[in-house]
């Protein structure tokens, strides 16, 4: 069920955008009294599920599901309709107008999918504002090292961080990502009543990659259980939802990261574990998998009543706060395509798959459209990339005639078109391919 509602969540969502990014390029033509034959949802090849002819244009739904299209007349496109310009020029065709008005036509996809981005986060403010564990949050228990690997690097559980390259942390979600992505290394850590300087490597990036980190560091809760998975070690040695571990082996854990080191060290073992139940201590005996688990979730931020920050917005104040947002997320998003050109980073490219996992598995709106939204941002900055075929590639086609008064020869746009065509094609395997290889592999 939690799988259905992903892909309905993401088949909803991108059929939005797709939409609002094809209408783009329709009101743009229409303002320019550009014939459109046809504008489809999916792509459409030898049948339709279902077609319209209003006017001048056949509106559809293809069977196709990886995007849509509008077809211009006067246009060399992905329907490389060569009868249609061999013929001679017609008033109501994309080449017979301006270069000028042609451009606008050509971005009006990607301008409509980067104000649907500003727009959705704006309103995202309004309804919801915006709520975020701080530094402060950290001081009801503390903070402790994401995965354990990092201690070698000088970090420490009960640290916390607080600046990052010589910058004060707010928001603690964006510590990692001013490391990763914005190249900061040097984290500044508050330990006892000290603060520490910790440097962490110049490769971090591809460490963090090649291991799928996420975090450098978690809010430290104590280790009360919200969920005993059904068949675990954990059901079977009696393990109950709300207990509170409290040791593992006779060794206290008071908090869950104390909890998730025990079991480490204690890999296809039986361990003992003390639980605090309706008053109670009880002792149960429990086997350890090879990963380290037992089997149970435990209860999040909200069950320990931990301290956020929340920012509320009036309606006019949340079109400038959401521009805001969007220019941010897109700046990180170009930040981080860096990363897709180094060995580690090439691993992470993803398709269909990668993408729906932002979404949640019960359906959440806020994370529905926070997810919409982001996902605009990253297909008008996709689609605008000089790549022949994209948006980006006619619009640089269209700037060379501009600047030199020239058009670029028919046969050159044939070409660039077939070309652009087979990369897309190409990185669209090879991102589903890298979502089947972990699939299958569990990496």
């Amino acid at each position: 069920m939690e799988i259905l509602i992903i892909i309905s969540q993401l088949v909803l969502s991108l059929a939005i955008l797709v939409v609002l990014h094809e209408f783009g390029h329709y009101l743009a033509a229409r303002m320019f009294n550009i014939r459109v034959e046809k504008f489809y949802l999916f792509f459409d090849p030898w049948f339709s599920l279902f077609k319209r002819k209003i006017g001048d244009t056949e509106w559809g739904i293809g069977w196709l599901p990886l995007g849509g299209y509008v077809k211009i007349s006067g246009m060399i496109d992905e329907s490389m309709d060569k009868e249609q310009m061999a013929l001679p020029p017609q008033p109501w065709e994309f080449r017979s107008k301006p270069a000028w008005q042609r451009l606008i036509v050509m971005i009006g996809g990607v301008t409509v999918n980067f104000v649907l981005a500003l727009i959705i986060y704006a309103m995202i403010l309004f309804v919801w504002g915006k709520q975020y564990y701080t530094v402060d949050s950290a001081e009801k228990y503390g903070m402790s090292v994401a995965y354990p690997e990092f201690k070698k690097y000088g970090l420490e559980d009960g640290d916390i961080p607080v600046e990052i390259g010589g910058k004060k942390i707010d928001n603690i979600a964006k510590i990692f990502t001013s490391i990763v992505i914005d190249g900061n290394r040097e984290v500044t850590v508050k330990r006892g009543e000290e603060n520490v300087v910790v440097n962490l490597p110049k490769d971090f990036d591809q460490i963090a990659l090649k291991n799928g980190y996420s975090a450098l560091y978690s809010l430290r809760v104590p280790a009360v259980v919200h969920k005993v998975i059904d068949k675990s070690n954990a059901k079977k040695g009696g393990l109950k939802d709300n207990d509170s571990i409290v040791a593992i082996n006779g060794v206290l854990t008071p908090y869950y990261d104390n909890v998730v080191t025990a079991l480490e060290e204690n890999k296809n073992k039986k361990v003992t574990v003390e639980v605090i139940r309706n008053n109670e201590t009880v002792a149960l005996t429990i086997q350890v998998d090879s990963l380290g688990k037992i089997g149970f979730q435990t209860q999040d931020y909200t069950y320990f009543n931990i301290p956020y920050a929340t920012e509320k917005f009036g309606f006019f104040e949340s079109f400038p706060a959401g521009v805001s947002l969007g220019v941010e997320t897109l700046s990180s998003y170009v930040k981080s395509m860096g990363l897709i050109f180094t060995k580690e980073g090439a691993k992470q490219v993803g398709g269909f798959g990668s993408m729906s996992k932002i979404f949640a598995p019960v359906w959440d709106w806020r994370v529905f459209w926070q997810a919409t939204a982001f996902l605009s941002i990253v297909l008008a900055f996709m689609n605008i990339l000089p790549i022949p075929a994209l948006d980006g590639g006619h619009v640089v086609f269209l700037l060379y005639e501009i600047v030199t008064g020239k058009e670029a020869p028919q046969k050159v746009l044939e070409i660039a078109q077939y070309v652009g065509f087979f990369i897309l094609i190409a990185l669209m395997l090879y991102a589903n391919g890298n979502d089947l290889f972990k699939f299958l592999t569990g990496k």
